[in-house]
């Protein structure tokens, strides 16, 4: 089961102020950058990320029914900013994964420990090549 939405509601409005400010640089971490859906407005999320071949996988710490989670799979979209690098990422899919086979072996024991089996998959744009 996902951390509960009392603890997200707090990270919103508390520790994200300051995760932001080293999630964009440590690995691990990220920042997801999105619009609203209805809103339009721009937002920044703090999300636990890890490379793969041809894109990123980004755990689902808080469930599918994340605002950030359904803005980016509205738009199709989004901006990551991981370890420095400023990325575009397209065609987000939602994968269900209880053996947590991409991600990093201690990772993978903290997310099982935590409930976490959803995990969306980003695509880097393919350049023409």
């Amino acid at each position: 089961m996902p951390l509960r939405r009392s603890i997200a509601r707090f990270n919103r409005r508390v520790t994200n102020v300051f995760t932001l400010r080293l999630a964009g640089r440590a690995p691990g971490f990220g920042i997801v950058t999105h619009r609203g859906r209805r809103s339009g407005k721009l937002y920044r999320t703090p999300v636990n990320v890890f490379p793969r071949r041809d894109g990123y996988v980004i755990a689902l710490t808080y469930g599918l029914d994340s605002d950030w989670v359904k803005n980016v799979l509205a738009a199709g979209e989004c901006d990551l900013r991981t370890r420095g690098r400023n990325l575009h990422l397209t065609n987000p899919r939602v994968v269900h994964d209880e053996r947590r086979g991409t991600i990093p072996g201690p990772v993978r024991v903290i997310l099982g420990w935590l409930g976490v089996a959803n995990f969306m998959e980003l695509h880097l744009p393919h350049n023409g090549r």
